[in-house]
């Protein structure tokens, strides 16, 4: 059975290598806790070195689409790396795919992360959080726990890079993208994408089946 890890340890660790936060979970619990460790067995799996190409810059890549069975939702996303080379590997177009689905799959995603969510949007939500009936009553000091933790909650499902990643919910997004960083060697970002839904904001006429008949026998 694996050892329990504090998340200030997979924070520490994270910190140090850049690795995914799942990914620094794993490497603690397999190496007992032991940090020094850990390091080295995420080094051995090519997953410290993420960060190093964070800053990187990615003009190349490309735009992938994904229609859900039905035709009624699809998607496009734009997955950004350093060259065409890497852009051609078959792993970086298995990457763009599976993000499409996930984007597909979760319709309460609006933004790439976090940091992109627009500063009126997470006022708005604040105040939402601040208005609901079951925290009316309590003291100011938990009301104010409550509501961090609702919020962070909310900015979470906002986030594509956030989400459980649907093909292994034991790794979100990020991590997903991080460990591809690994293995390629290059930046990868996510710039942009888009979700169409079916008849999404257009007003649908609702037919009052009895009424008609009505119409009908008057006619």
């Amino acid at each position: 059975m694996p050892i329990e890890i504090s998340a200030q340890c997979v924070k520490e660790l994270r910190t140090m290598t850049g690795a995914g936060m799942m990914d620094c979970k794993k490497a603690l619990q397999e190496t007992n806790g032991d940090v020094d460790k850990a390091i080295e067995h995420l080094r051995q799996k090519g997953l410290a070195s993420a960060n190093k190409k964070s800053g990187r810059r990615t003009a190349e890549g490309l735009i992938e689409s994904y229609i859900h069975a039905g035709s009624k939702i699809g998607v496009m996303v734009e997955l950004n790396c350093e060259t065409d080379f890497v852009a051609r590997r078959i792993e970086f177009q298995e990457l763009a795919k599976n993000v499409a689905m996930q984007i597909a799959a979760c319709p309460q995603v609006e933004y790439v992360d976090i940091t992109s969510i627009p500063s009126n949007i997470i006022e708005k939500e604040q105040a939402i959080e601040s208005a609901k009936d079951d925290i009316c009553n309590k003291p100011e000091k938990v009301q104010k726990q409550i509501i961090k933790g609702r919020l962070e909650k909310r900015l979470n499902e906002l986030s594509l890079m956030n989400q459980a990643f649907i093909r292994d919910t034991d790794i979100t997004i990020e991590d997903l993208i991080n460990e591809k960083i690994a293995l390629m060697g290059e930046n990868i970002k996510i710039r942009r994408f888009v979700r169409f839904l079916l008849g999404e904001g257009i007003e649908k006429s609702e037919q009052n089946f009895s009424d008609e008949v009505a119409s009908m026998l008057k006619s």
